[in-house]
């Protein structure tokens, strides 16, 4: 395990410590991947010419097989130490991505993320760091308690942390796998103020907090897949952690929410919900579109057959005092 990565969390052991190494050390060559929405993850890789990787991109970002002649002998052996090289047709796959932010490298699942407790890092991802650091450098009271709620793979926490020195940041989550990559992606960063712990929402939180953040799940998925779907409507859970907020932040504290909304007949339900959950609290908020047309393909199924169009939003939250 590198330096770095040894600041971080000392308890990285088996697996998990070599999951770290093989992040060090791909960010250590110059890797680099951007990862995108599924569907054009699914559209690329149908290209003939991508049907096999030919490079680290290809292995740890497009999620493509492989042969051994295309990875150093060292990242093989770091693939099966941390046991995410398995068989493929007449090569090799890995079960793990790894995805750029920040100037970070951070491991989520391969694609596609069909399985119940898949770990998921893409556009709104950085879309939701972007707003939280945002949010964090224009704040001008301290922090000394943050909390990332569904943390997935620790990418928003980082982000905080690393502008937050001293302060308590905590990254929760309920999925066992988001936990074990955020615990990684923490020591890979260096980020040794962070916290991973399980809660389920605030639960396992105690105390009040002068920072939230949240990315959660906004999707009316039919497969209930736990990094998407977030209920009925879709925004059931943005909803439960926007009530939570009301309830746990300290006097000046702050939530940074990034979410999704479908808009029926120009009604935006999402809004509508949190209106009347924060009607009657001491929350100034504000709420805007970041993103009016995402996932225009969810359009097409049962799920999202009375929408008009999905938008992604942030709502923020600042309590007086």
């Amino acid at each position: 395990m590198t330096d770095r990565a040894r600041t971080a969390d000392a308890a990285l052991t088996g697996a998990d410590a070599a999951l770290c190494d093989l992040g060090a050390a791909l960010r250590a060559a110059g890797y680099r991947f951007t990862t995108v929405t599924p569907a054009t993850h699914e559209r690329v890789n149908r290209r003939p010419a991508n049907a096999w990787a030919t490079d680290p991109r290809g292995v740890f970002g497009w999620s493509r097989p492989f042969t051994e002649d295309v990875l150093p002998p060292s990242t093989v052996a770091a693939m099966d130490a941390a046991g995410v090289r398995v068989p493929h047709g007449a090569g090799w796959r890995s079960l793990v991505r790894f995805s750029s932010y920040d100037d970070e490298q951070f491991v989520h699942s391969a694609f596609p993320t069909d399985a119940a407790d898949a770990v998921f890092l893409g556009p709104d991802t950085y879309r939701m760091a972007d707003a939280a650091i945002a949010h964090v450098v224009a704040r001008r009271r301290p922090v000394r308690r943050a909390v990332d709620i569904g943390c997935g793979t620790g990418a928003g926490a980082v982000a905080v942390a690393k502008r937050l020195p001293g302060a308590e940041v905590m990254a929760v989550d309920i999925n066992p796998t988001a936990l074990r990559y955020a615990r990684v992606n923490a020591a890979l960063a260096g980020a040794d103020g962070l916290r991973v712990r399980h809660s389920d929402l605030l639960d396992g939180v105690p105390g009040d907090l002068d920072l939230i953040i949240s990315n959660p799940p906004f999707m009316i998925d039919p497969a209930g897949r736990a990094y998407r779907h977030g209920g009925p409507q879709g925004h059931e859970l943005p909803i439960a952690i926007l009530d939570a907020a009301t309830r746990r932040l300290a006097p000046g504290g702050s939530l940074v929410l990034f979410a999704g909304t479908g808009v029926v007949d120009g009604r935006d339900l999402f809004r509508e919900a949190a209106a009347a959950t924060l009607a009657g609290t001491d929350l100034d908020w504000a709420y805007r579109e970041v993103d009016p047309d995402v996932y225009s393909e969810e359009l097409d199924g049962p799920a999202y057959a009375h929408a008009e169009r999905i938008a992604v939003v942030v709502l923020t939250a600042v309590r007086a005092g």
